[in-house]
């Protein structure tokens, strides 16, 4: 299901992107601003793997110097018959960890030092069951390719606010306008749609590869407590990367819609449906 609903999201934002794209920019214009966006992106993310770790401070770690992750990271990894990622450690207080590169022969695990002080050993392969399956999922691809699409729509709608589109006998001169201000937020609220959505299926295969859904939901509570009491300080770009993200509680109605991830209430009860499943 969660598949599902990110192929009918997908599908939208390609929907929005030629529509936007037909009425301000033409094919010519709407070609040239996919480029821009595509090039920036792919910097991004072939690129994201060095940035992502400099902007949390962490330091890649060999087996012998932090024997235990390594230990953990390797037995998940072959669960999820993937090959062995890079291994790193952030100095943070907060618990958290997230994941990045390009592919999964260029994947990066890392988790904060708060979370190997705080977590049990099967709240942490929870944890990391979950970074584990964006890696096998790839995300890290999906979502340079929907950031793509929504800067594409962004770009255009500027490039409208200059020009006031396309001019179309018939076309009401309000249409224009109203595209230009309302396109680049309604790609961004898919943007954001799209992220939750792969959340929730990095935690349901997660908890397959760590095989105890409950111990994932009992981490989301400390990582989502610890959220709201243990400042980290980590570049607002960077900060959605992370399993719960770091700078943000997750709010209900209208502002649940700005956000990358799901209510944490609502991953933990999915986790443990999962888990009553299971018995």
């Amino acid at each position: 299901m969660n598949n599902i609903k990110v192929y009918v999201l997908m599908a939208g934002l390609t929907a929005l992107f030629v529509v936007v794209g037909d009425a301000i920019g033409g094919r010519e214009g709407a070609l040239f601003a996919l480029v821009v966006a595509a090039v920036s992106n792919f910097v991004m993310y072939f690129g994201s793997a060095s940035m992502v770790l400099r902007a949390y401070g962490a330091q890649v770690v060999t087996a012998s110097q932090a024997p235990e992750l390594y230990a953990i990271v390797d037995g998940l990894r072959q669960r999820a018959g993937l090959p062995m990622p890079t291994v790193a450690i952030a100095p943070h207080r907060q618990p958290n960890a997230f994941a990045t590169g390009r592919n999964a022969h260029n994947a990066v695990v890392c988790a904060t030092q708060g979370l190997l002080e705080m977590m049990t050993t099967d709240e942490i392969e929870g944890v990391l069951g979950h970074e584990l399956a964006h890696v096998k999922n790839r995300d890290m691809l999906l979502q340079t390719f929907t950031a793509t699409l929504a800067g594409a729509v962004g770009s255009l709608a500027r490039f409208g606010m200059f020009t006031g589109g396309r001019r179309e006998e018939g076309r009401s001169p309000i249409g224009g306008p109203l595209m230009v201000l309302f396109a680049p937020l309604a790609a961004m609220l898919i943007q954001f749609a799209i992220s939750r959505q792969r959340e929730f299926e990095a935690d349901r295969v997660g908890a397959e590869i760590c095989g105890r859904p409950r111990s994932l939901a009992n981490a989301l509570r400390k990582l989502d407590a610890a959220a709201r009491q243990i400042p980290m300080a980590v570049p607002p770009a960077v900060a959605p990367l992370a399993q719960v993200n770091p700078l943000a509680a997750y709010g209900s109605g209208l502002t649940r819609l700005f956000s990358t991830h799901p209510p944490t209430a609502e991953r933990v009860a999915r986790l443990e449906a999962m888990a009553a499943r299971l018995g």
